[in-house]
């Protein structure tokens, strides 16, 4: 309950307090921070350290206030972050020796601060800027010299110029309590005091950004923004991540239309104040060198050019109406927006095609398994007293529900992982089963039906929610562990929360992107004349890239695409070029099934046009109905979502791994590689997180191969083959290989059984 304003000192509600703040009597909740009562009233205390989503530090001193109690004034000023309100409290903030204890902490704060404003990054918008104005001394009495510090390397993310910094230790906190990597930290003591990394190296958590967010000064920077604009020269337009299902609310900041940034854009219930690094810094993708910007077409000798909408669009209308019905294959990207999408279905259904399919990366159709919003919402999972995550990495799939699962393990949570790689999770495991994937289903089932010891312990959780990962829900498998899951969950009376692949897969099965017909697997396994492929990179979006490369290099393929990629050229036979999420309007269905919607915020590239006005001019090019609407809101009136869920169908089992040199692959996406926007961020790729395709193995499987660290290792199964580097870790279940998707090198290798032997 916040603080509220009350006309006189009453008695307060059960766990509140009065208290008073500048002759303003208000209820506070005991045990809270008299600046946090301040906040909610709307009185202002200047503070640097004090973050309202970070453990109290209480070392600027810069929030002192005077404060009274039992009608005696306290002897000293104190810190309002770090001093309980109490009752009868009265507090004053602007009173002479409130102030002068301000002033002279921010004279403090001043004595080693360069005057390197004009050159620094953080003008405009620096918090000791702001309060220097009020609190600051118009003439330094420091005649000493100022202290430097080098600066250390933090990576392609974070500038630093630490020379700068106040010592709030904002950063060394968010690192502590939001990335719980620990990274950062004070050295030394007094002045000689300095932040930064104890070995040297630059940061690896994938919620780096975050630092630059709450750093109050320049220190901490955003290395791909650094020195390209000023904050007064730019414009604030909201926008959503879309590298993952939570569509994480965020701010773009343009120059003249171009995406200089991104940063948080509060809600509490989805992102709170924070952003993953993957969603802050995919803004770089949008100015590839292969952007598509003008439409294109293959002539008869597989030569490209550039031609005018006009003339694609008759060349797509062509390709369709020649394809109808069973001899067209519709393939969505997963991140399409609900407009799209729904435009999409429409275009299918006009033409009677009832092959569409968004579920690109899905190996098992079994249980026709459609994505559904979490059981439990996001922002409730940090309330769970028990978590089970199976064939799941929170911390690549969704960071920021890593966040919310570490918080929970803080408040007690028993976090419990059942996964073929013992990943690091950065909070403690209450247990841990590290079994092969084709044995996922049957360790899961087991806890269900109460053969395992965790099944006790599940019984007496009173919040349990039960998370699925890509490991699980693409495996060959993946009905069977779904089923399993799902007995765990009604056995233990736990909520299921299913992580889908792709920022709009919820919205995409509400708006109709479902297969009457084929779906994606059977499309490409049993080619068809035609392809409309929507937003599709060819060798890197799909689960079967082999079977992709064959099917779609023997069709005609219309190809709306961001990109003009090497892959997209060589199988399309017209490539209509369409806005990315931050330069177009569009609506996104989270994993909470909550529809949000942003405006175009950056400037489209050339002659790209937004998908649905590409989809609004063929259908009508085509006759079609549903594309008779003149504008977005026409479109948006029109769309109907449909109540889908999954079947209960369940695949074959899968022999077992019985020879030597076989492996069971465990097959995740890389952190940075997920989507072709992700792909092409220069500075994504060279942080710490992004490595080279490799394989990895157990080092005694390894030892029985022969096989060493960095040595080449054959890899292949019954439809390709690969070479890869080794790579050794006794995280990995014994019999499993950890190979990860989205890399040209692994593109052509299985997602079951593979053989592995030395190259």
């Amino acid at each position: 309950m916040s603080a509220q304003p009350t006309a006189t000192l009453a008695p307060a509600p059960e766990g509140m307090v009065n208290i008073e703040i500048d002759g303003v009597a208000l209820h506070a909740p005991k045990g809270s921070m008299i600046i946090a009562a301040a906040d909610k009233a709307g009185i202002p205390i200047p503070r640097f350290c004090y973050h309202e989503k970070l453990p109290i530090a209480a070392n600027c001193r810069m929030c002192m206030v005077e404060t009274e109690m039992n009608g005696k004034p306290v002897p000293k000023p104190q810190p309002a972050c770090a001093t309980p309100v109490m009752e009868g409290m009265k507090v004053h903030t602007q009173s002479q020796r409130a102030l002068s204890g301000q002033r002279n902490a921010m004279e403090f704060l001043l004595i080693n601060h360069p005057l390197d404003c004009p050159v620094c990054d953080q003008g405009g918008e620096c918090e000791l800027q702001d309060l220097s104005l009020g609190y600051g001394r118009s003439v330094s009495r420091f005649a000493e010299r100022k202290r430097v510090v080098a600066d250390e390397d933090l990576g392609p993310l974070v500038a630093t110029e630490m020379t700068r910094c106040i010592h709030c230790t904002r950063c060394i906190r968010v690192t502590a309590e939001v990335a719980g990597t620990y990274e950062l930290g004070g050295m030394e003591r007094g002045e000689r005091l300095k932040i930064g990394t104890y070995d040297g190296k630059p940061l690896t958590t994938e919620l780096s950004g975050n630092v630059i967010d709450v750093c109050p000064v320049g220190a901490l920077t955003n290395k791909v923004f650094r020195f390209r604009a000023r904050p007064w020269e730019l414009i604030a337009r909201p926008s959503l991540g879309y590298h993952d299902a939570l569509g994480s609310n965020l701010f773009v900041h343009l120059r003249r239309g171009e995406v200089m940034r991104a940063v948080p854009r509060d809600n509490e219930a989805v992102n709170e104040c924070w952003l993953s690094d993957r969603d802050r810094y995919s803004h770089q993708g949008l100015y590839a060198a292969d952007r598509a910007q003008q439409p294109q077409v293959k002539d008869g000798e597989g030569v490209w050019r550039e031609c005018s909408w006009d003339d694609a669009l008759l060349h797509a209308g062509e390709i369709l109406k020649a394809h109808r019905g069973d001899a067209l294959g519709v393939l969505v990207h997963p991140a399409t927006s609900n407009e799209e999408g729904a435009l999409l279905a429409r275009l299918a259904k006009g033409l009677g095609c009832g092959n569409i399919d968004h579920r690109l990366r899905t190996n098992d159709f079994a249980d026709a398994p459609v994505a559904e919003p979490f059981g439990m919402a996001v922002a409730d999972v940090e309330h769970a007293d028990a978590i089970v995550l199976i064939g799941c990495n929170p911390r690549t799939e969704m960071p920021l529900l890593a966040y919310r699962i570490r918080k929970a393990v803080k408040r007690g949570a028993k976090v419990y992982a059942i996964n073929p790689v013992d990943f690091d999770l950065l909070h403690p495991l209450a247990d841990r089963r590290i079994v092969k994937p084709s044995q996922l289903a049957a360790a899961v089932q087991g806890i269900a039906d109460g053969a395992d010891e965790l099944a006790d312990v599940l019984e007496t959780a009173k919040n349990a929610v039960v998370i699925l990962g890509e490991i699980a829900l693409n495996h060959p498998q993946a009905s069977r562990i779904r089923a399993a899951a799902r007995s765990l969950a009604a056995a233990c009376d736990a909520k299921l929360n299913a992580i889908p692949s792709g920022a709009n897969a919820v919205g995409l099965a509400r708006v109709g992107v479902l297969p009457s017909g084929r779906d994606a697997a059977a499309m490409l396994a049993q080619p068809r004349g035609a392809y409309l492929l929507y937003g599709i990179e060819p060798d890197l979006d799909f689960a079967a890239a082999l079977a992709a490369r064959k099917a779609l290099g023997a069709s005609k393929v219309v190809a709306f695409s961001h990109f003009a990629s090497q892959s997209t050229r060589a199988v399309a036979d017209v490539i209509l070029p369409i806005g990315l999420l931050p330069e177009i309007d569009a609506t996104l269905s989270n994993v909470d099934g909550l529809a949000q919607s942003v405006p175009a915020a950056g400037k489209l590239p050339g002659q790209t046009k937004p998908g649905w006005r590409v989809l609004r001019s063929l259908g009508a090019q085509l006759g079609l109905d549903g594309f008779e609407f003149l504008d977005l809101a026409g479109l948006r009136a029109g769309i109907v979502d449909i109540a889908v869920a999954s079947g209960s169908g369940l695949a074959p089992m899968a022999p077992a791994a019985a020879t030597a040199g076989t492996f069971e692959r465990v097959t995740t996406t890389p952190i940075y590689r997920g989507d072709a926007v992700l792909r092409r961020c220069t500075a994504l790729q060279a942080q710490a997180q992004s490595k080279a395709a490799c394989i990895v193995l157990h080092p005694d499987d390894a030892n029985a191969l022969g096989l060493t660290k960095g040595a080449m290792a054959k890899v292949a199964d019954v439809g390709g083959q690969g070479a890869l580097p080794v790579e050794l870790s006794t995280r990995v279940a014994r019999g499993s290989a950890w190979i990860e998707s989205c890399h040209g090198a692994t593109a052509a290798i299985g997602h079951g059984l593979i053989e592995v032997a030395r190259a």
